[in-house]
């Protein structure tokens, strides 16, 4: 995306990612993580607010810091460093929430040249199959893998 984005820091597996959020909210730390799923070669991605209390994300904060779109571009060039290290992964992305979802499939709609350009994207349909994404359709859940060049 081609959109300002926060610094990260990541661990040597480029599975797990933090970044700050600065807006009139103040300074929120994010996290970004790839956990792999039952289906082999399939990880989940997970995105959301910093917890203290356990350590870990939380995916259903909101913290409406005024900076959606860097975040935005921020976790979607973790995709592109994960997928360096991992260039057969499937990554399963889904809102924790409905309206998270949606936010998500307008998310992909509003970059999807660019994504297309990198990735093949496949959307759940609530007939519970998997398509190529199509502006418009509602979708429950996307899955994408990096193009693999001639």
């Amino acid at each position: 995306m081609k959109h300002p984005k926060y610094n990260y820091r990541s661990e040597s597996s480029l599975q797990l990612y933090e970044f700050i959020s600065e807006g009139p909210k103040g300074l929120v730390k994010k996290m970004v993580i790839y956990t792999e799923t039952t289906t082999e070669n399939v990880y989940n991605l997970g995105f959301g607010d910093y917890d203290d209390s356990t350590n870990g994300i939380n995916d259903l904060s909101v913290t409406n810091n005024g900076d959606s779109l860097k975040v935005l571009a921020r976790v979607a060039s973790t995709l592109y460093a994960f997928t360096e290290r991992h260039s057969s992964a499937w990554i399963l992305a889904t809102g924790s929430t409905s309206v998270r979802t949606r936010l998500h499939r307008m998310g992909i709609t509003n970059n999807l040249i660019e994504i297309e350009d990198d990735f093949i994207i496949v959307g759940y349909t609530k007939n519970q199959e998997w398509e190529k994404f199509v502006v418009g359709e509602d979708y429950e859940a996307f899955l994408l893998t990096k193009k693999r060049k001639n």
